[in-house]
């Protein structure tokens, strides 16, 4: 017998008919509920949900046909297959339209036992077949759900919580997973169908007997059971009545192993094994893809930071603040720079952005830097290093571009050189703020005469420079930016620092790097 737990909601007007066919289905071994009307059985399936319908066809209140339609219109109870039988409406037009009107199968009278409970039988195991197909296509839609939030997830915690609420969700079963983040501490969750994720202790246990399981360190998937009994040595203390049925799986040789599994009484069916065993690879997967963002994220910042001064210079007379900010989306190292250094009694700022976000690019404003340096040992010409600089990008990095400024105070007398190659003016805060006008052609392109403009900052005057990370938004005009750069500086204040936590604070995170430098002079 293919289901012999099913529920039968016999509904038939005439109780020896309905005592005949409840004690056939009993013998099969169903369990029955019965109606003596259409309104009656129309409200039993709604609150009890039968797993099958058996329907006379004359009833006093509503027919059997329109009972039947409206069984199969209603998307909750679409699915009970129902059997209509008669012993009046048997034509074949009464059994065409029965089964036009959403009958599964049509019965005339007199039926023998046998050939009713084969039908029934026949009945259930169709629409048991069909309830595992929609339920296992239900499971795979969820599956790809769930493979979509993980991917999204941007920490380790994120990442571990929705896994487990998938799994338990998807699975209708207690979950829990565990891994190990780059930091070194294990991390433990669980959770319930329905339920949001919470952490667990006993996650260093854990991994050590799993490790135990499956010791070496070769890539693969392994199923694995835990009984009751052996939860305490796995995790002292721990308080468990049902196994665990789980997947251990490495993505690749000598990473740490992902736990994903289900605590439950009933052991997992075949097809949910699989499922099981698919959600702990895409969760490996994507624990393996951010513990390689975060370690080379780390990587690429140190580099970055390597690039830039280790410390500003005391120079009496002016005081600086400088901000370098990385990207929030890209692990990649990019082309902003800035640069102060002494020249005896004045200071060169140089501040600039080549191209690009790769290392590649890092590596060019490095060499920038230091042909930046090596121009000024001799003499200083800022014409004559930005021709300089511009000739060695053509030169060795042809198709590369970069935008610099530069600018030599004298903080004595304010006096200021400013040679300026493509990049964002400087914005000179006097008595008021107002941006510099554009400079000469940036560099890399073609060749190029620089020329040099003499300034005046007065004495408690201040320049703010900044790369094109901090104001360029797809949506918004770069005028309208540069204006809230402008309107803030005109208030900078006494502490830089402080204004430069208000002006990166104003546009947020940014979608590109951005090197700031603000420098003032000393009051008189």
């Amino acid at each position: 017998m293919a289901d012999p737990g099913a529920t039968v909601l016999v509904v038939d007007d005439t109780p020896t008919k309905r005592y005949i066919l409840s004690s056939w289905l009993r013998r099969a071994g169903h369990e029955v509920l019965e109606a003596s009307g259409g309104q009656e059985a129309l409200t039993k399936v709604a609150d009890l949900r039968p797993d099958l319908v058996v329907l006379d066809v004359r009833l006093p209140d509503i027919g059997g046909f329109e009972v039947c339609e409206r069984i199969k219109a209603d998307p909750a109870t679409s699915s009970i297959p129902v059997i209509q039988i008669s012993g009046k409406a048997i034509t074949p037009d009464d059994r065409t339209e029965g089964l036009e009107r959403g009958a599964d199968a049509y019965l005339a009278e007199p039926i023998e036992p046998q050939e009713f409970t084969a039908t029934v039988e026949a009945t259930l195991r169709y629409y048991r077949a069909r309830q595992r197909a929609e339920q296992m296509a239900a499971r795979l839609a969820q599956l790809a759900e769930i493979t979509l939030r993980i991917n999204e997830a941007e920490t380790f915690d994120h990442l571990l919580k929705v896994a487990v609420e998938g799994a338990a969700a998807m699975l209708e079963r207690q979950a829990e997973v565990l891994a190990l983040p780059p930091d070194g501490r294990v991390r433990r969750y669980g959770g319930r169908p329905g339920g949001a994720a919470a952490a667990e202790p006993g996650g260093q246990d854990l991994l050590a007997r799993f490790r135990q399981i499956a010791p070496g360190d070769q890539a693969g998937i392994k199923t694995v059971t835990l009984d009751p009994g052996a939860w305490p040595t796995a995790v002292p203390g721990a308080d468990v009545e049902a196994p665990a049925s789980g997947v251990l799986c490495r993505t690749r040789q000598g990473s740490p192993h992902v736990y994903l599994g289900t605590r439950t009484r009933a052991p997992l069916a075949p097809d949910e094994g699989n499922l099981l065993r698919q959600l702990c690879q895409a969760l490996a997967l994507a624990v393996d893809a951010l513990r390689a963002y975060t370690e080379e994220h780390t990587i690429a910042l140190t580099l970055q930071r390597s690039l830039l001064p280790s410390r500003l210079p005391d120079v009496p007379g002016l005081s600086f603040a400088v901000r370098y900010q990385p990207s929030t989306d890209n692990v990649e190292v990019g082309g902003d720079f800035y640069e102060v250094l002494q020249l005896g009694d004045r200071l060169l700022v140089a501040i600039g952005d080549v191209a690009g976000h790769s290392l590649h690019a890092a590596t060019v404003m490095a060499e920038l830097r230091h042909a930046l340096r090596a121009s000024i040992i001799d003499r200083v010409d800022l014409s004559a290093t930005l021709n300089l600089l511009n000739t060695v990008l053509r030169r060795y990095h042809p198709g590369m571009t970069a935008t610099v400024c530069l600018l030599i105070i004298d903080p004595a007398t304010g006096e200021i050189e400013l040679a300026n190659a493509g990049h964002i003016p400087p914005l000179l805060v006097n008595d008021e703020a107002s941006y510099h006008r554009f400079g000469n052609l940036l560099l890399g392109v073609a060749d190029e005469r620089y020329r040099v403009d003499p300034l005046h900052l007065a004495p408690g005057g201040s320049i703010v420079l900044f790369t094109d990370g901090l104001v360029e938004e797809p949506a918004i005009p770069l005028d309208d930016s540069l204006e809230v750069v402008r309107s803030l500086s005109e208030t900078i204040g006494e502490d830089l620092d402080a204004f430069c936590d208000r002006l990166t604070a104003k546009f947020g995170s940014r979608a590109d790097d951005v090197a700031l430098v603000v420098l003032r002079r000393s009051p008189a």
